[in-house]
This record gives C-alpha cells, sequence and structure tokens, in this order.
C-alpha cells in the first residue's frame, strides 16, 4: 500500500513538472510573439524626421514636394527638425548646380508654412543686421587712423 502511494506521489510531481515546463515554454513562446509584433508596429509608426522616399510614401499618407537651392537645404533641415516634419530628400544632379527636391507627408503643410515663415523672418534679421566682420573691419581702420604717442627712448651714459 505505501508502494502504491509513493508511486502515486511520484507519478503526480513527474506529471506536474512536465505541465510547469510547457507552461513556461507556451509563456516564453507567447512573449516572444508579444516582442516581435511590437517591433514590427514601432518600427513602422516611429519613423520621424529624415527619411528615404520610400519609407515616406510607405506610410500612407500622402506626399507632397518643394524644389530647393543648394545652400538652403541645411536651413531646412535644421527648422524641420525643429518643428517635427517628416521629410525625405532627393538630389538631382542633371542641373549644374544641384537642385534638391523634399518630399514631405501632406498633413504636415501647416508646419511647412510656419518653417518658410521663420526661414524669411531669419534672412531678414540677417539683411538688417550688417556683420561683425565688416563691423570689426570699420573699427580697425578707425583705430589705425587715431594717432599714437611717440615715445622717445634715450639713455645717458655717464663716463
Amino acid at each position: 500500500m505505501q508502494e502504491e502511494i509513493e508511486n502515486r506521489v511520484v507519478n503526480l510531481a513527474v506529471t506536474s513538472t512536465r505541465l510547469s515546463s510547457r507552461a513556461i515554454i507556451e509563456g516564453m513562446k507567447m512573449y516572444l510573439r508579444h516582442q516581435e509584433h511590437q517591433k514590427t508596429l514601432n518600427s513602422k509608426t516611429m519613423m520621424h524626421g529624415k527619411m528615404t522616399v520610400k519609407e515616406l510614401i510607405g506610410q500612407n499618407q500622402g506626399v507632397t514636394s518643394i524644389p530647393l537651392n543648394d545652400d538652403r537645404i541645411s536651413d531646412f533641415q535644421r527648422m524641420a527638425r525643429k518643428y517635427g516634419v517628416d521629410y525625405a530628400v532627393t538630389r538631382d544632379n542633371s542641373t549644374m548646380p544641384a537642385k534638391y527636391m523634399i518630399f514631405f507627408k501632406a498633413r504636415d503643410t501647416d508646419a511647412l508654412t510656419a518653417i518658410i515663415k521663420d526661414y524669411t523672418e531669419q534672412q531678414l534679421s540677417k539683411k538688417e543686421h550688417p556683420s561683425l566682420l565688416k563691423q570689426l573691419q570699420k573699427l580697425k581702420a578707425l583705430v589705425a587712423s587715431l594717432p599714437t604717442k611717440v615715445r622717445n627712448k634715450e639713455q645717458e651714459h655717464a663716463l
């Protein structure tokens, strides 16, 4: 009788161990599936800022474009980061001074108008204020035109 009880206890321990190990394995599989799902969701929705044209079009939110010259591209990128605009830059090498096409989401047109407004204000303020180098050159010329003290150093030798 004691032997039978011991066998049943051992069988119960073995089956419960199998069940708990299976449950742990299934739980880990579910967790890994959940993590993979979260990665795919985050990779599609979390892209912001500068990206490729293919990634921008892949977001299915409509795309519009504007042409820009070479000298204004860095200013645009700085302001686009400031306003959180999603954009893509392509370079057109067919023209001699390279031109850039900026693609952005259609829903970002309001932010783009704010960027253009800020850029024009920035350019106007640059025209109003003379450059520091020019002011420095004027001051150098003014200082050069001032008379300087003439010092005569004489040494007397005693004999």
